[in-house]
């Protein structure tokens, strides 16, 4: 199997899948960034495709980007300055393999793991 990555957001304070989340994937070198892909999470959470499709897959370190921010503003969270705006999730991916992350959300706080 070719490795890929996956990823969805879930807003658990209101208990739905959060639509309209853009998101960036960076590969990681050192302390070097590199811009590999943006989305939007669709009406089910998800991503339309694999953030990182087997085309693109390299095992490595990577960092996603959740811009969280303007979703949570779109769902009634007030404030100049928002508790959660941008979350980064760093992780590696060591074989070629599926690789999930999602991301659960909430206005004061978040999870994520290893999904499948």
């Amino acid at each position: 199997m070719t490795g890929f990555l996956t990823t969805h957001v879930l807003d658990t304070a209101r208990g739905c899948p959060a639509e309209g989340v853009a998101i960036t994937l960076y590969r990681l070198s050192g302390t070097a960034r590199e811009k590999i892909a943006d989305a939007v999470t669709n009406a089910d959470g998800r991503t339309d495709a694999p953030i990182l499709p087997q085309t693109a897959f390299q095992t490595g370190s990577y960092e996603l980007i959740f811009h969280a921010g303007a979703y949570l503003r779109r769902h009634g969270v007030e404030g100049e300055r928002l508790f959660l705006d941008e979350i980064p999730i760093r992780f590696g991916m060591a074989e070629a393999s599926h690789y999930h992350v999602p991301l659960l959300l909430s206005p004061f706080g978040y999870s994520t793991y290893r999904g499948s």
